[in-house]
């Protein structure tokens, strides 16, 4: 390995812990309020008409064009939201150096079950569009804001809103058991970037170099390949290949070819 390789090696991991770093601390409190306290079914979707004015998603989503971002970020680096910025995706990568089973196999039952984040985009869509994502909690503002209040939210919500809740924080609790367990199989952002992520403009790309020693495979926190479902671009895999056949730009034809 040339000593630029371990360069970027040693330097791109630590550079993307410390973008997350940053914007789990800009956009924490927004994901905390959406799991926690957003009194829709579908959290993150309706910040204009939410009464909760503390909430961070107000000022981000609607006056800074958040909801333009992501997807023009998925058009240009495919799922890179959820290897570099997301916040959600760094506590998840995080519970998942403490898994019972990282996962990391690549068979056609795997890629079945990744299908589940593209199946929550839909079921998504279906209450928003449906139902118009009602509202079914009453948002309770209580001296310890954390906490309590959502102890007393919980409380006296529709159940349907508990459930999901509910629901949500199992699946996230579930990458103790299975290595990043909401972003591989359920994350409905990483479903709706997952239908884009092919035609991105830049992406992390195996060449037909590639002698499929799943090195690569081996190293992804999200247990996956170059350019195949669940890359989320993070990059760590550049440098691990014997071939030399993990690239990072524009792929083009002659990439497939020996």
């Amino acid at each position: 390995m040339s000593n630029n390789a371990k360069t970027k090696e040693f330097y791109l991991p630590k550079l993307r812990r410390l973008v997350q770093l940053v914007f789990l601390a800009v956009m924490g409190k927004w994901i905390y309020y959406g799991i926690f306290r957003c009194p829709f079914i579908v959290p993150f979707v309706n910040c204009e008409r939410c009464p909760v004015i503390t909430c961070w998603g107000r000022i981000t989503a609607y006056f800074f064009g958040f909801w333009l971002f992501i997807p023009l970020l998925a058009v240009f680096l495919g799922r890179a939201f959820c290897g570099w910025l997301c916040p959600s995706g760094f506590v998840n990568q995080l519970l998942g150096k403490l898994a019972v089973t990282k996962l990391k196999v690549r068979n056609k039952y795997m890629r079945l079950a990744q299908i589940g984040m593209v199946l929550t985009v839909f079921i998504g869509l279906w209450v928003y569009f449906a139902y118009d994502n009602p509202r079914v909690m009453i948002p309770i503002r209580t001296s310890d804001e954390y906490f309590n209040a959502v102890i007393m939210s919980v409380r006296f919500s529709d159940w349907y809103w508990a459930v999901r809740t509910v629901i949500v924080v199992s699946l996230i609790a579930a990458s103790l058991i299975i290595a990043n367990f909401w972003c591989r199989f359920v994350c409905p952002v990483g479903g709706a970037m997952e239908l884009v992520r092919k035609i991105s403009l830049f992406r992390v790309y195996k060449t037909a170099a590639c002698d499929n020693c799943d090195a690569c495979l081996r190293k992804c926190e999200m247990g996956t390949r170059p350019d195949e479902m669940n890359c989320t671009n993070c990059g760590d895999c550049l440098n691990v290949c014997h071939a030399d056949a993990i690239k990072f730009g524009r792929k083009g034809k002659n990439d497939d070819r020996q």
